[in-house]
């Protein structure tokens, strides 16, 4: 089972996959840096479109070989983004991928009707990938960037999504947790109650290959000693492989917590629930954390 970023990376070297990724807007060092690297790994090949000056500039700074990359020269910003997208859509590129360009026109395009990547009646979601050293293997978590208050059908498709990249991973039957507040069935509290629910969708086989738990409070969803202080009876409790956040503001404040606070955390994010996976990193993220996003995507392609 993959535990960490370099058991990912030695697994797709062992597999011989390389993806074919296009990168809108990636004329940042940071982006260009980390498709650089994923490059000479091998596990794709890499389209930028963007400004073609500006990519060679950066890669003359850095000593980095432009040829290694397909450059589509757009000088325009909002016009390279929509490029890439449509790329992608017609079928040019396996991995869409976010370079410097804000979010909101990222997204702008990868929902546009006609060249976006959001299938008919497709719910939008994100899937980020912690490495946290004080956890032995890695947890996935949703959705801290895209759906700010999921209600109860959406959250059984983010369920589905989160599911499906653990086990993209090699995890044949992910234990997802439902994250409340409590471990305690309040009645008080919607989050705790639409837990409950999931829970007995997963174990009846309606939230697919996984065996799910909740309403679960974070400590005794990932900390075992939490779990045997509290003498809670769980398949998943202490050992999930997969959080399912109640609103944006608590997944984003983990994933966060997780970056800042914690020392030699690594973590990798994207956009699921689109035609092709889309690595979403902040613009202020780490060439590791872009590229580990890369592997991330690359890894549950199909």
């Amino acid at each position: 089972m993959i535990k960490t970023f370099n058991d990912l990376y030695a697994e797709l070297k062992a597999k011989g996959i390389c993806k074919k990724m296009v990168a809108a807007w990636a004329v940042d060092e940071h982006s260009i840096e980390a498709c650089y690297k994923a490059v000479e790994m091998g596990f794709v090949e890499v389209t930028i479109v963007g400004d073609a000056d500006m990519v060679s500039d950066v890669c003359v700074k850095n000593g980095l070989d432009a040829s290694k990359f397909t450059i589509v020269d757009e000088k325009v910003e909002l016009t390279a983004v929509a490029k890439a997208v449509k790329m992608v859509h017609d079928g040019e590129g396996d991995i869409l991928m976010k370079g410097l360009c804000s979010t909101d026109k990222f997204l702008r395009a990868i929902l546009n009707k006609e060249t976006g990547l959001l299938p008919p009646k497709g719910v939008l979601s994100h899937v980020g990938v912690i490495e946290n050293p004080n956890y032995p293997k890695l947890i996935f978590i949703t959705d801290m960037a895209v759906i700010p208050l999921p209600d109860f059908r959406q959250k059984v498709k983010l369920a589905g999504y989160v599911v499906k990249v653990a086990k993209s991973f090699g995890i044949a039957k992910p234990k997802i947790a439902f994250v409340a507040a409590s471990e305690q069935m309040l009645d008080s509290m919607p989050a705790c109650i639409e837990a409950a629910m999931l829970a007995k969708m997963a174990d009846r086989g309606q939230i697919a290959g996984c065996i799910g738990d909740g309403p679960l409070a974070l400590d005794v969803a990932i900390d075992p000693e939490s779990v045997q202080i509290k003498k809670l009876q769980s398949p998943v409790a202490g050992d999930a492989d997969c959080l399912l956040f109640p609103n944006i503001e608590s997944a984003n404040v983990f994933w966060k917590t997780n970056s800042k606070l914690a020392t030699g955390v690594r973590q990798a994010g994207m956009l699921v629930g689109t035609t092709a996976p889309c690595v979403l990193a902040s613009r202020a993220d780490t060439v590791d954390t872009k590229l580990n996003s890369i592997a991330e995507a690359a890894m549950f392609v199909k």
